[in-house]
């Protein structure tokens, strides 16, 4: 089962929290996230994406205010600020791995939205095969954040968050949602992995965190997956009985390697 979403995480490196998320007007925006980026080079900074977004129209909104808000709510979901890890790694390895890239937009989106966070801990533990109803994430909300949303508005939320999970590969249908397993791959393995050591784990822990849960995958698959992200090395992995380690000198930077080792 998925460990419950962490209440405290760490800002400074791209992560957010709170009562209010993206969810409140847009999905994940997988789309618009693939074709912001196809454009982009990989090297664009925040500026660089609001122009391409706002100014080029690369999106193809048919209005200015949408052209604004849709900036806007990209640079809430994913940061679009290479600055910021949890994006910076998002785009390393969204150029390395088309195939899991729904995954990859998912833990980045989680990391950054609490409303689409809090309903993960349902939509996994639902049985492949059977239904995800909008009123059972529009429970969760109100669960959540108890008379902070309208009716209408947590409404709407919850088909929003229906929507994203059904673009990440956790549910498919149109007018009925129901589980699926998404695509897991060495890339979202490895992004898994490093939101949780971002966060503090370590070691074996690092294997049953919330994000790792996202991956909808046993344990031994994600040590499969692991073991080929080191043979490409994108981290560092050891393995030995029950003794694991797994770390990213390659990917942090001094500063961020201070933050996450306090």
């Amino acid at each position: 089962m998925i460990e419950a979403p962490p209440k405290t995480l760490p800002a400074e490196l791209g992560f957010r929290s709170g009562v209010c998320g993206t969810h409140t007007r847009r999905t994940m925006m997988l789309s618009e996230l693939a074709s912001l980026l196809e454009v982009s080079s990989p090297t664009a900074s925040l500026k660089d994406y609001r122009t391409a977004i706002v100014e080029q129209n690369v999106l193809s909104k048919k209005t200015a205010s949408n052209r604004s808000y849709t900036a806007q709510y990209l640079g809430k979901l994913y940061c679009l600020d290479d600055r910021m890890s949890l994006f910076r790694k998002l785009r390393f390895f969204w150029e390395l791995d088309e195939e899991g890239r729904p995954l990859l937009a998912c833990l980045c989106a989680n990391a950054r939205d609490p409303l689409h966070r809090i309903t993960a801990p349902h939509v996994l533990a639902t049985r492949i095969g059977e239904t995800v109803a909008s009123v059972e994430l529009d429970e969760l909300v109100e669960a959540f954040a108890p008379g902070h949303f309208s009716a209408t508005t947590r409404k709407g939320i919850a088909q929003r968050t229906l929507s994203s999970w059904t673009q990440s590969g956790h549910l498919e249908g149109r007018r009925v949602r129901k589980r699926r397993h998404p695509v897991v791959t060495p890339a979202n393995t490895a992004y898994a992995l490093l939101l949780g050591y971002l966060a503090g784990f370590r070691g074996p822990m690092l294997f049953n965190t919330f994000w790792t849960g996202l991956l909808d995958a046993s344990t031994e698959e994600l040590h499969a997956m692991t073991a080929e992200a080191s043979r490409r090395e994108w981290l560092d992995y050891r393995r030995m009985g029950t003794v694991v380690e797994v770390s990213f000198t390659g990917l942090l930077t001094q500063r961020e390697k201070e933050a996450v080792n306090g």
